[in-house]
């Protein structure tokens, strides 16, 4: 797990960001840091704006106020370069092979074919894919056409992973081992991952912090750091400060 350092500039940071659609706010005041390496879980109620701040975050939607900050003077940021996106659904090409599903982005942005393929195969086997590279979306169950997602938004090597809900179309026993799996991922990726979710044990068990949002317009209620020790497993969910994690985030969103 990345160790937190105050020494260390965020990659990024947002500052009072808001998001106007016509008439409706959907975004009123949005301030957070993440620093490169972490794990950010972003946990609201449906309909809060967290998707629209994922988009803000990609750089496919303006903001309307505020400031949005991602990279640094020394390190510029490319959001069609630099960002790969996993969405709720895998969204994958049915008429394409994985393999050629996870090389999408890197033909799309000219990237070297071979080396590409060789890093498409390399995260086919990093999220337990291997041998199913010549397969279609098809002949592979949702939990794993998810891990194929996410190997595709890992191959043109971005510097930052946004995952919007990514295994709510999930049932529960497939979401906790993609949980894991997750995990697993990021700790051998050494990706900055900003993950949304409405589903509070997920955002503790996954993130080293957690940002909460409230019903729409979103306007940031918390943001914690927390403290339990990677790697995790799912016992850490019998643990009292999990239980403690969870109850301030229901406490925060009138739920308790």
């Amino acid at each position: 797990m990345p160790e937190r350092n105050a020494s260390v500039e965020a990659f990024i940071h947002l500052s009072g960001v808001r998001k106007v659609y016509g008439e409706h706010l959907a975004i009123s005041d949005a301030s957070f840091d993440v620093m490169p390496g972490e794990l950010v879980s972003l946990v609201g109620p449906s309909g809060c704006g967290k998707s629209t701040l994922l988009k803000i975050l990609a750089g496919l939607l303006p903001h309307d106020g505020g400031e949005v900050r991602i990279g640094s003077a020394a390190h510029a940021f490319d959001p069609a370069r630099d960002v790969g996106m996993v969405f709720q659904a895998p969204l994958l090409l049915k008429w394409r092979r994985i393999v050629e599903n996870v090389l999408l982005p890197a033909e799309i942005l000219g990237l070297p074919r071979r080396e590409s393929r060789e890093r498409a195969r390399h995260l086919l086997q990093l999220v337990g894919l291997s041998g199913y590279e010549e397969k279609y979306p098809y002949e592979l169950s949702g939990g794993m056409q998810q891990r194929a997602a996410i190997a595709r938004a890992l191959v043109h090597d971005p510097k930052l992973v946004l995952m919007d809900e990514p295994f709510g179309a999930l049932d529960a026993l497939t979401r906790e081992k993609m949980n894991l799996e997750l995990l697993r991922i990021w700790k051998e990726a050494g990706k900055t991952i900003v993950f949304v979710t409405h589903g509070i044990s997920e955002a503790v068990f996954l993130g080293m912090r957690v940002v909460v949002l409230t019903a729409g317009p979103a306007r940031m209620a918390d943001n914690f750091s927390v403290d339990l020790p990677y790697p995790r497993t799912l016992d850490v969910k019998t643990h009292q400060r999990f239980g403690e994690y969870s109850r301030r985030i229901y406490r925060l969103l009138g739920m308790e």
